[in-house]
């Protein structure tokens, strides 16, 4: 664990707050419990985003730590004062940062507070349950920090991402006592299909090229090489979501339609988020200022309608994939049989889920694979 070899120390600081975190979610607090849910798809999603048990010092899990930045941007919005420090630049940002983490105890206070009022204890457990659960999610805010400090990824993500592994499996475990061996090849390939479908999404691009011209200086021509520019699919994150919230806002039926409507959701709203992120006017003015061009388009105006019908194809594309992978757990929970009623919370659940492992994922391996590039020609930087 020395300053010679970076990735191996990342590493152990990874592992290590991963197995303090667990530790902490096993450590029980006086006279907590379960919330009291009937529904078991609604349980399981308490239970992803706790850590599986709420009679833990770490009970609310990463859950204040995920909230907690929505809030603040809200603030933003709400208050001018806050807005002018997000234009401060860093040192702005540093007093936001200040804030979001007070949010985060804030809401851990509330949770406990809720926590305890709902499963009516008496004024000295209560306060007891409050302190408890409050002062672990301060120290889960700290882990967070010194993960994305210190080790690999973004310490939420990270922390979330080992509840939820550690929650999957009982309930995998479940699933099988409950249907047997046909549940298992089930959900292996619902599993086994996302993954793919969406390591291929996020890693898939078209590469637009690019030339630029050479310029003469005395004698010698420089520049004049040609590269590219990379236009991605849209990602796998918020979509499917989002068209969830709304499904459940409208007031549709779960009838045998449902499933349609959801799809075209997911697809237009993964279509029109990676549409708004993307300007390809400025593609085009900044290919114009460093004296580059598309070849066989002319700079300019021409550049931008060509880049704008090539992006359009590729998120069209991307979002009707998007779309197969919001449909692939739903239609594997009703091959098993799941009822109606709980059909679309599991199988929205079930895709979240499992596209956050593969960012996760993917994330990861970008950072420790830079890192081990760095470190192989750190000798020659010397």
């Amino acid at each position: 664990m020395n300053e010679r070899n970076p990735l191996r120390r990342r590493i152990l600081v990874t592992l290590g707050v991963i197995v303090l975190f667990r530790l902490g979610q096993s450590l029980p607090t006086p006279q907590t419990g379960r919330l009291p849910l009937s529904d078991h798809s609604w349980r399981w999603i308490v239970d992803l985003l706790t850590g599986g048990r709420l009679a833990t010092v770490f009970g609310f899990g990463v859950l204040p730590c995920l909230v907690a930045p929505f809030v603040l941007r809200a603030l933003i919005v709400l208050i001018p004062r806050l807005a002018a420090l997000r234009a401060e630049g860093e040192a702005g940002a540093r007093v936001l940062t200040r804030y979001r983490r007070r949010i985060v105890v804030v809401l851990g206070l509330l949770g406990a507070v809720g926590l305890a009022v709902s499963r009516g204890q008496d004024v000295l457990d209560g306060a007891v349950t409050v302190a408890c659960l409050t002062a672990g999610t301060a120290v889960v805010l700290w882990l967070t920090e010194l993960i994305t400090e210190r080790g690999f990824g973004d310490g939420v993500r990270i922390l979330l991402l080992a509840q939820v592994l550690a929650v999957l499996p009982p309930e995998f475990l479940r699933l099988y006592e409950r249907t047997g061996w046909a549940a298992v090849v089930v959900m292996a390939v619902v599993t086994l299909s996302v993954i793919v479908i969406t390591i291929v999404v996020a890693q898939g691009q078209r590469r637009v090229p690019v030339q630029y011209a050479k310029r003469m200086i005395g004698r010698r021509a420089f520049g004049g090489t040609p590269t590219y520019i990379p236009l991605r699919f849209p990602q796998a994150n918020t979509p499917a979501v989002l068209a969830a919230v709304l499904l459940w806002v409208l007031p549709f039926g779960l009838g045998p339609w449902w499933i349609a409507v959801y799809f075209v959701l997911v697809c237009l709203f993964a279509f029109a988020r990676a549409a708004v992120a993307r300007n390809m006017d400025k593609v085009a003015d900044e290919l114009v200022r460093v004296g580059g061009f598309v070849p066989g388009i002319r700079p300019g105006n021409w550049t931008a309608e060509y880049l704008e019908y090539v992006n359009r194809r590729i998120i069209a594309f991307g979002a009707f994939g998007l779309g197969v992978v919001a449909l692939i757990p739903v239609a594997g929970l009703a091959l098993l049989g799941v009822t109606p009623a709980t059909l679309f919370v599991a199988g929205v659940t079930l895709q979240v889920v499992l596209v956050f492992l593969v960012g996760v994922s993917l994330d990861t391996t970008r950072q420790i694979e830079s890192l081990r590039q760095q470190r192989r020609y750190e000798p020659f930087l010397r």
